[in-house]
């Protein structure tokens, strides 16, 4: 290997000879592990090469299997899904609105009728997609409606969405269950996640009452207090506001 000299150099005497030799020495050093180095990289990649090609011919593979099973498979999957969606809701919001024959739109909406699917099908069928997991909140919050709270609990647990007021109602029909269950301790864990969940003028003080009334239940009076205080201070205006202070005496007279 060629060695590199500084243009113009002249050592002053043979200590510095010396010393130069001695950095030229290092220099080509470097430099020849540097191309022993290359070498054995190149020679690791020749032997190799089929190897690589695979690993990259894999990795290709997956990226494009998943492209076209999102392009020919889920979103197919997921119109299908959202489209089955109509049948049920339709008898859902029928439900809602309908206390006489509440009981069977709920069900029709869960078992589906006449060749239509229900959100118990959808939930099976479509398992994984955006329009089951919806059929989970409204399959859940149906049971809820039909006093069938254990079924109603496990298809809420299903649920989950960032939503802020979808996300908050699910939590709060779970807490809505167990208290019905007897177990307010648990009840009180999930409106506390409600209210948690979002600060929106809708759901933030439905939750804190439930919270503070469950809390009075419990003797967490301090706890409850606060959330009943809560209410006061930032939703004034929602109709939990309009007796809180009878509340609030309550949590304070039982401290």
């Amino acid at each position: 290997m060629a060695t590199y000299k500084k243009r113009g150099f002249k050592p002053k005497n043979k200590a510095e000879g010396k010393q130069f030799d001695e950095q030229e020495s290092t220099t080509a050093e470097v430099f020849s592990t540097l191309d022993e180095s290359a070498s054995r990289s190149e020679e690791w990649v020749s032997k190799n090469q089929t190897y690589i090609l695979g690993v990259i011919g894999v990795v290709a593979v997956a990226v494009l299997g998943y492209l076209a099973y999102n392009q020919f498979v889920q979103t197919p999957k997921e119109a299908n899904a959202a489209n089955e969606m109509y049948y049920p809701q339709q008898y859902f919001d029928q439900a809602l609105t309908n206390t006489v024959q509440q009981d069977s739109l709920f069900n029709l909406a869960l078992n589906g009728a006449e060749g239509k699917y229900g959100f118990l099908d959808i939930i099976d069928e479509y398992s994984g997609t955006k329009a089951a997991n919806l059929a989970n909140y409204s399959a859940g919050m149906a049971y809820l409606n039909m006093q069938k709270y254990q079924e109603a609990i496990g298809y809420l647990e299903n649920f989950s969405s960032d939503d802020a007021v979808l996300g908050a109602l699910a939590k709060g029909g779970l807490g809505d269950a167990f208290m019905q269950l007897g177990q307010a301790g648990d009840a009180l864990g999930y409106y506390e996640k409600a209210f948690s969940h979002s600060s929106n003028n809708y759901t933030a003080p439905k939750f804190l009452y439930k919270a503070g009334v469950t809390a009075l239940e419990l003797n967490e009076n301090d706890k409850a207090l606060q959330y009943f205080q809560r209410i006061k201070d930032e939703f004034s205006s929602s109709d939990e506001a309009r007796s809180i202070d009878a509340f609030i005496g309550m949590a304070k007279s039982g401290k």
